[in-house]
């Protein structure tokens, strides 16, 4: 597994040689840093844990855990299972480059949060007609299942409830292009989360 953790900046277009447009979303990439190793001996598995995104202030416990790898603060803490793991030492960088134009990735990223919504606004549903007595109902959900049979509330049915905030994952989208100068990567078409969120770039697993 090849993966990278960035920061979604917004959406952009670019254009080949034969004039072809492309639009992309550019993703700013810090390089990440391992501050950890896990063992099977230890740990009971093989991973390494790296540390992305500088901040100002961190909690004392994890403080301590970075400083142990003489790194800074940094906002996010992940652990990756990587295909040379066994190259990897605490204090190894990961940058952008393991990554080359051209390449099929998936993107996760937490969705913008919307907080308890009906069901107009979270299922896309049609409101209840505005005359003839409908009364002060016209975007509630409606029916929710039948009187006598099953009488219950069918599992999955639409109803309000919290929308957004949830982790997504678009697959195979193309890496338009590496810039291992500026730390960015461009990925065509658009990628889960709002403008400033924190997505991990993967390597396809079905392409």
């Amino acid at each position: 597994m090849n993966a990278i953790l960035g920061i979604k900046v917004g959406m952009t277009q670019t254009f080949d040689t034969k004039g072809v447009v492309t639009p992309v979303t550019v993703v700013s990439t810090q390089p990440m840093v391992v501050v950890q190793k896990k063992t099977v001996e230890r740990d009971g598995y093989e991973a390494v844990q790296c540390a992305f995104d500088d901040c100002k202030k961190v909690s004392n416990p994890i403080k301590g855990h970075l400083s142990k790898a003489s790194v800074g603060p940094k906002r996010v803490l992940k652990e990756f299972k990587f295909d040379n793991h066994g190259d990897l030492q605490v204090g190894s960088v990961i940058a952008c480059d393991i990554f080359k134009d051209g390449d099929w990735v998936d993107v996760s990223g937490k969705t913008r949060g919307r907080g308890f919504s009906g069901s107009i606004v979270r299922w896309n549903h049609h409101r209840l007609k505005m005359t003839h007595g409908t009364g002060p109902t016209h975007r509630s959900v409606g029916s929710t299942g039948s009187n006598s049979t099953p009488s219950k509330v069918i599992k999955g049915l639409q109803m309000p409830g919290q929308y957004g905030h949830e982790n997504v994952t678009i697959q195979n989208l193309r890496v338009v292009k590496v810039d291992k100068e500026r730390n960015f990567v461009l990925i065509s078409g658009a990628v889960p989360g709002p403008k400033g969120g924190t997505v991990m770039i993967s390597k396809a697993v079905k392409n």
